[in-house]
């Protein structure tokens, strides 16, 4: 399988670039790769937003120019998109940026350290090759490597052309029936829960939602206030029962943090006392721990499963090893939901 990931490391494709690098936004994604940028002696020449967001910001000491004005200035560039888009106006116009310039979406870790480069691979050769094999069939393996080879290269092309849809999965491997028994790890505010009703036409037998940031929960309180038959738990998803530091973001991506404040985190295996159909964790790079704290309850009753694979550079070959450690049974599939970068690269277990 090694041999399919072929690609040139995008940061050395822009150390080694000709043509002027423009960051495409600003944030907290721009920090990171700029941090990575002076790392390794990559030099951008501005950054630029869409003609109608460009308001007059600086962003570290340089004016935010407008892609009208890039193109005047530079004429041709390459563009480093330095945010996070899924919905369908934003990728396609990704789409049309990417046939009129050199147009990539580096990775850096949401979770953990390093980064994904080519020699990552290799030192890991075996366990990717091992996870390879797992896969249960072939539209999971293509999307592997596809996925592998965008985060080596920062090349969106790969992620387009792998993209699934969630119908798909919730239809044709999940399967959700209208008597699920639903524990939701990382529940935001309640959108995955939504989402996963839409398909089992509102109905389930229970639904438990475990959401460590506390603006978050009670985002979720509100808007399931209608559902009966939850229990909502302001926890984050672990191995075992402790106090970790988490950084607060009142959004999707709040996460363990050293710098950040206590929050409660507890185990499945500890909370849910009865039965399981199904298992969501979305819980920003602790799905390993979290897997190994519902060993007990996954063994026993084999729920589907639907975890995130994209918060740590190591999630490919560790998570699957995992959940095959904890039921050989399952079969484990991977599917990258329209998004860019590489998030909503998940797997799905289940046992026919």
């Amino acid at each position: 399988m090694i041999e399919r990931i072929y690609e040139t490391d995008v940061w050395n494709f822009l150390k080694e670039a000709s043509l002027p690098i423009l960051l495409y936004g600003m944030g907290n994604g721009a920090d990171m790769i700029i941090d990575v940028f002076e790392q390794r002696g990559i030099v951008y020449a501005d950054t630029f937003a869409s003609d109608g967001f460009v308001r007059g910001h600086f962003f570290h000491g340089k004016r935010v120019i407008s892609y009208t004005e890039a193109l005047e200035k530079y004429g041709d560039f390459i563009i480093v998109m330095t945010f996070a888009v899924h919905d369908e106006a934003m990728l396609k116009h990704i789409k049309e940026l990417s046939q009129k310039h050199i147009f990539l979406s580096p990775t850096v870790p949401i979770a953990g350290k390093g980064l994904f480069t080519s020699k990552y691979i290799k030192e890991h050769d075996e366990e990717f090759d091992k996870a390879y094999n797992i896969l249960a069939d072939s539209k999971s393996k293509q999307t592997f490597l596809d996925v592998l080879n965008f985060k080596v290269s920062g090349k969106t092309d790969y992620l387009f052309s792998c993209q699934s849809q969630k119908d798909e999965i919730y239809n044709n491997i999940l399967k959700l029936n209208e008597s699920e028994i639903i524990v939701d790890l990382g529940a935001y505010d309640g959108d995955t829960i939504r989402e996963f009703l839409s398909f089992t036409n509102g109905k389930y037998q229970s639904i438990t939602a475990f959401e460590p940031d506390e603006k978050n929960f009670r985002k979720l309180e509100r808007k399931t206030a209608g559902l009966e038959r939850i229990e909502r738990f302001n926890l984050g998803a672990w191995d075992k029962e402790e106090t970790l530091y988490f950084q607060k973001k009142a959004g999707r991506n709040s996460r363990q943090d050293e710098n950040g404040v206590p929050i409660k985190f507890n185990s499945v295996d500890n909370i849910v006392k009865g039965g399981v159909s199904f298992i969501k964790m979305d819980i920003e790079g602790a799905e390993l721990n979290a897997l190994e704290g519902a060993k007990e309850t996954i063994k026993r009753h084999k729920p589907k499963l639907y975890v995130c694979a994209y918060h740590r550079n190591e999630d490919f070959f560790t998570l699957p090893f995992k959940i095959k450690e904890l039921c050989s049974d399952y079969k484990i599939y991977l599917r990258h939901h329209p998004y860019v970068p590489a998030w909503e690269s998940n797997f799905y277990a289940v046992i026919d």
